[in-house]
């Protein structure tokens, strides 16, 4: 459990964050967009999971509602971006492998007992990943909003939001849990578009009920 949690929390979170040093948001969102089609393939090569055409189908009809919505921030890539595609493409991979062999440990414990314990063990590794690269000496520069922030993103963004992920993947398949990544990107589109004037397009409307259908699609239907 203690394995499976820092493949998650640490490999993925270190890797997420260094991609963003390369490349753009759109660009990286699209990129880990892909998770839901990495999960159902790494499911079906270690048997967890059945690849099926309605599955398939929806997967790939929310991938491109995900690029339909961001296509207007994929251009000007800076320089070497490819880079940070390759970084989010790993730490897509390990989520996925997350997602596919998790599901046996959080079905015979308790879902949150799970996710306390490897969450321990991960965030371990991150205080002394932090320490080796003097990631605390920001800190003493931080006031009150980035607190704020911080608790947030500690309370809601992290623990709240990976809570609800296992719950998810005790009661259904990897593909289907890691299929509502793809809703992320189009939220956080919204989001900007309302908290700082981004603009709301055509484009973001109409990916947004790609992503919705195909969400549906590859959730209903018999499990396999």
């Amino acid at each position: 459990m203690a394995l499976l949690n820092i493949l998650n929390f640490f490999a993925f979170s270190v890797l997420f964050n260094l991609a963003y040093s390369y490349t753009t948001a759109a660009r990286g969102a699209l990129t880990l967009s892909i998770m839901p089609l990495m999960t159902m393939l790494v499911g079906a090569a270690f048997g967890i999971e059945r690849i099926t055409a309605r599955k398939t189908l929806g997967v790939l009809i929310a991938m491109a509602g995900v690029f339909l919505a961001l296509m207007l921030g994929l251009s000007g890539a800076p320089a070497g971006a490819w880079r940070g595609e390759l970084v989010m493409l790993a730490a897509t991979l390990c989520m996925s492998l997350y997602n596919v062999w998790s599901r046996p440990f959080i079905a015979r414990s308790d879902p949150l007992a799970f996710l306390t314990a490897g969450m321990g063990a991960a965030a371990l590794c991150l205080l002394v990943w932090a320490l080796l690269i003097n990631g605390f000496d920001v800190v003493s520069q931080f006031g009150t909003p980035q607190w704020i922030a911080i608790g947030y993103l500690g309370v809601i963004g992290s623990a709240g939001a990976f809570i609800l992920w296992v719950f998810a993947l005790a009661r259904t398949s990897p593909t289907r849990t890691a299929v509502t990544i793809t809703v992320n990107p189009v939220f956080a589109s919204i989001v900007g578009a309302l908290a700082i004037g981004e603009g709301i397009g055509f484009n973001l409307i109409a990916g947004l009920a790609a992503v919705a259908v195909g969400i549906w699609i590859a959730t209903t239907g018999p499990q396999s």
